[in-house]
């Protein structure tokens, strides 16, 4: 199955109110996750770092309309908590997201192109617990599959390698242009 995280994971399906008469087709795949766990010890530009990752969120992957590929939205959030293992200070993101395929396209040749709207933020915060830096927004980017032959059968689906691409850049005010994570972790946690 294709899977996609954008910054990336889950969506909340609301439900709706739907005349009697009315068909309503079932999501061909929908869950929830919660995943937690600790990276190995790495080098950040001569600092010692890891990261404690805890991340939640929810999907859903349904047909929409006439296409004959199914659609997916994804809606996650969560932490990375970095710890600067030479001060023992944390330099915390805390995030949420949310995504949905927006266009689908048959390029014709067995492959499609998805392009996706995903929204969200970020916020920082350094050893105080004061925030320090946040990067809101909206982006667009966009990849192929190959669908191998089988269009509404996502299991056997396969990213093209090399076909992402943003299609839109952020349209929030990040405070991280021009930054060095590795220098901003020391800087927050010493």
């Amino acid at each position: 199955m294709r899977t996609r995280f954008v910054l990336g994971l889950g969506t909340a399906v609301a439900a709706c109110a739907v005349p009697a008469a009315t068909a309503v087709a079932q999501p061909i795949d929908k869950g929830h996750f919660h995943d937690s766990f600790t990276s190995e010890v790495y080098d950040c530009d001569e600092t010692p770092a890891q990261d404690a990752i805890d991340v939640e969120g929810s999907f859903v992957l349904n047909q929409r309309g006439s296409s004959p590929f199914p659609y997916y939205r994804e809606s996650v959030h969560g932490s990375v908590v970095t710890t600067n293992l030479d001060t023992g200070g944390t330099f915390t993101n805390v995030f949420s997201a949310s995504s949905r395929d927006h266009t689908i396209v048959d390029n014709g040749d067995g492959t499609i192109t998805i392009t996706v709207f995903a929204s969200g933020g970020s916020r920082y915060y350094g050893a105080a617990g004061t925030l320090v830096l946040k990067d809101p927004g909206q982006t667009r980017f966009a990849f192929d599959i190959d669908y191998n032959g089988t269009p509404g059968d996502p299991e056997d689906d396969v990213e093209v390698p090399d076909s992402f691409r943003v299609v839109r850049s952020s349209t929030g005010h990040s405070d991280f242009s021009d930054r060095d994570f590795c220098a901003d972790l020391v800087q927050f946690t010493s």
